[in-house]
């Protein structure tokens, strides 16, 4: 029960304020803190405390030779996350990410990048076969080069892994699209389908007729699969066939929401890598992202298999 992660690793530098500022407008905050991140990060410490003992999660991605990529490394590694394809990059900083969060728990993002720009289809080409064979999962998202997530994709579906697309975020809708032959499963949230299919997204149907036009673009012989996450509103699992099922959120009450996707997507991965079904994958992923958001902080927030378990049989 494998799951390799291809994506960032940040530092989030995170301002909790009464309200998100405007354009030109100063907000005086409250409370600062700093926080392990990045997309592929959460992810991959979502996975693994979704897998517990039982699994191993592998995360490919780069960092800065500084006390933030020391710190992220020591983090992933004391969640027990394979950190052993981290790449270490000695000329530019590690991943940063400035966080405002509001008192409804949404939030602002600002990332600037830094080492996980520089992860290279090369160093995606040299990872060795018998990792891809290995691991039963590729999960990837956006925060890192395009063409790297292109390579991995490709890698993994050589090796017969069940590909996960996170598209988040979906700057370039084109060169995406251009991914889903190779892709099983893309999980969008309303804005990046959206954005995807070229399309307003306002509601469930909406959602739904968005899906199945990217469905029909894919032109997979098994179907794309699609699970859109709707936050509040829960999400819409589409198999295949464009058979269309709705998931109800848990009832919570949300502090900060800004790890939400990656949990939702990291839980997601791990459960399939288990072998459970699409649609109990979609459920144990909802009962783990609605935990997230009643804690503070990205990785923070994560939460373990046993608390995911518990709310899964409240229902």
């Amino acid at each position: 029960m494998s799951v390799l992660i291809l994506g960032s690793v940040n530092t989030d530098l995170v301002i909790r304020s009464p309200r998100l500022p405007r354009p030109g407008q100063t907000v005086l905050g409250g409370e600062f803190y700093q926080a392990a991140g990045g997309k592929g990060a959460n992810q991959a410490v979502a996975a693994a405390r979704a897998l517990g003992k039982q699994g191993r999660v592998v995360l490919v991605g780069a960092v800065g030779s500084d006390e933030f990529g020391r710190e992220s490394r020591r983090g992933l590694l004391a969640e027990g996350v394979d950190c052993s394809h981290l790449k270490e990059v000695s000329s530019v900083s590690s991943g940063i990410a400035l966080i405002l969060v509001d008192g409804n728990g949404e939030n602002l993002i600002s990332v600037a990048s830094g080492a996980n720009a520089h992860l290279l289809a090369n160093d995606i080409d040299a990872l060795p076969a018998m990792l891809f064979q290995q691991c039963k999962i590729f999960l990837a998202c956006l925060e890192s080069p395009l063409v790297s997530v292109e390579r991995g994709l490709a890698r993994a579906k050589e090796n017969g892994l069940f590909t996960i697309l996170n598209p988040a975020p979906a700057e370039d809708a084109a060169a995406i699209r251009k991914l889903l032959p190779v892709i099983d499963l893309l999980t969008p949230n309303e804005h990046e389908l959206a954005a995807l299919a070229d399309m307003p997204v306002d509601s469930a149907e909406s959602a739904a007729a968005a899906a199945r036009k990217l469905q029909a673009q894919a032109r997979l012989a098994s179907g794309l699969q699609i699970i859109v996450t709707l936050g509040a509103a829960g999400a819409l699992v589409l198999d295949g066939s464009g058979a269309v099922r709705p998931i109800p959120a848990f009832p919570v009450t949300p502090i900060d929401t800004t790890a939400a996707g990656d949990c939702f997507s990291g839980a997601l991965a791990a459960a399939l890598a288990e072998g459970q079904s699409l649609l109990s994958a979609a459920v144990f992923a909802s009962a783990a992202a609605a935990l997230s958001v009643t804690r503070r902080g990205a990785q923070p927030s994560l939460p373990r298999r046993d608390e995911i378990e518990v709310l899964v049989r409240q229902g």
